[in-house]
């Protein structure tokens, strides 16, 4: 949650429309149109009932195990679904943030990281950030089938509200101490779009970085106007353009990542108060703002319009890459969920020239292939009953 004081600081801010001719896509459409203001309304409910959500409260545990349970039906696996814990000064307890992700088919090492804070402060936080939690859930839910060139970190933050210390931590210790570093495409936080009951709820404030460093200003700036040229396409909400500051994306920002980010136009004056609460909220206003959020992230992670849905999904998901390779392949496990699995890949003669077998399998795994000389391949993957094959090239 942005405090008023820091909103001062705040040094532009207009409305703009239509900034750079981005191309209409009816398969984009076609999703965000799924978008169901019953999953909004009912998860807004559901996340007001678990209370207030501080640290080291049985709510914040609470809503972090239905957020695993609503992952996992819409059809994430175990091996996709991570909890990753972390402590800071000053709190006795251990907190989690929940990152869920899915495997780009192009750009399976580059990521699209959209996010929101679940945690709360003096009251349920059903806006700040409940609204925000259930953008992120459809969103996940829309696209868990849906092809993508990137790959997508779908990033629940705690730790928000006392500090930013959920995305600090994931900055410092996930992003950075991943070799080589995690490559971000772009960052695009959620927080506090729940709207006003009662108000004309029709605009969305778009944020781009204008701070330091300045390096990556120019390009947050581009992927704000694509934002907000993807909100024109896919909803009927207008935009409003502002600087991003006091959120979960201002980690990522210091660290020299591009980021935007969502908050709503008329502020609430409910926030860290117990009457954040959905009577005080306008549910059509967070399923407009999810429907513009489902367009831009399907035009951030560059969904397929070409591979079929039914063909993504006959495969399980899986993939192998790079392809072309050369010194290893990356197993991208998809939706199967089995314990063990096995691993081949056999030459143009029909001769099986590596096979390996994996247990309790992560959801990437890496397999060295320098002693195979340059060639066409036939990857097989076994597990259980199902079996996936594709070509792959060592160059």
């Amino acid at each position: 949650m942005k405090t008023i004081t820091q909103k001062f600081i705040i040094i532009f801010l207009f409305t703009i429309n239509g900034l750079f001719a981005q191309t209409f896509v009816q398969a984009y459409a076609d999703i965000a149109n799924q978008v169901s203001q019953t999953n909004v309304t009912s998860n807004l409910t559901d996340f007001e009932g678990f209370g207030m959500k501080r640290r080291g409260t049985s709510a914040l545990t609470n809503t972090l195990n239905w957020l695993n349970t609503k992952y996992g039906s819409y059809g994430y696996t175990s091996t996709q679904i991570v909890e990753d814990p972390y402590t800071y000064s000053g709190s006795p307890v251990t907190v989690k943030n929940l990152v869920v992700t899915k495997v780009g088919t192009l750009y399976p090492n580059i990521f699209v990281i959209v996010c929101a804070h679940y945690d709360s402060i003096n009251g349920s936080g059903t806006n700040d950030n409940g609204s925000g939690t259930t953008v992120l859930l459809e969103m996940a839910r829309l696209l868990q089938n849906i092809p993508t060139e990137y790959s997508i970190k779908f990033i629940h933050f705690s730790g928000e509200e006392d500090g930013l210390y959920g995305s600090q931590h994931f900055v410092s210790d996930v992003v950075n101490s991943t070799v080589p570093k995690m490559n971000i495409r772009l960052v695009f936080n959620i927080d506090e779009v729940g709207g006003i009951a009662g108000m004309t709820n029709n605009n969305i404030v778009c944020e781009r970085d204008m701070g330091n460093p300045a390096t990556n200003n120019a390009l947050s700036n581009t992927k704000t106007n694509e934002l907000i040229t993807c909100v024109g396409l896919y909803s009927s909400l207008s935009t409003t353009l502002a600087a991003a500051y006091s959120s979960d994306y201002m980690p990522f920002e210091e660290n020299n990542e591009v980021i935007t980010g969502f908050f709503e136009k008329n502020e609430t004056t409910h926030a860290h108060t117990a009457n954040d609460l959905l009577v005080n909220m306008d549910p059509v206003y967070v399923y407009n703002v999810t429907k513009a959020g489902v367009g831009a992230l399907q035009h951030f992670a560059i969904a397929s319009t070409a591979l079929s849905n039914e063909d993504f999904n006959s495969d399980f998901q899986v993939s192998f890459f790079p392809n072309p390779t050369k010194d290893f392949i990356n197993i991208n496990l998809g939706t199967l969920t089995e314990k063990e699995y096995q691993f081949s890949l056999i030459d143009i003669n029909g001769k099986v020239v590596l096979e390996k077998t994996i247990t309790n399998p992560n959801q990437l795994e890496k397999i060295n292939i320098t002693s195979l000389i340059k060639g066409l391949y036939l990857a097989i993957l076994n597990a259980g009953e199902k079996k996936i094959s594709k070509k792959i090239v060592i160059e």
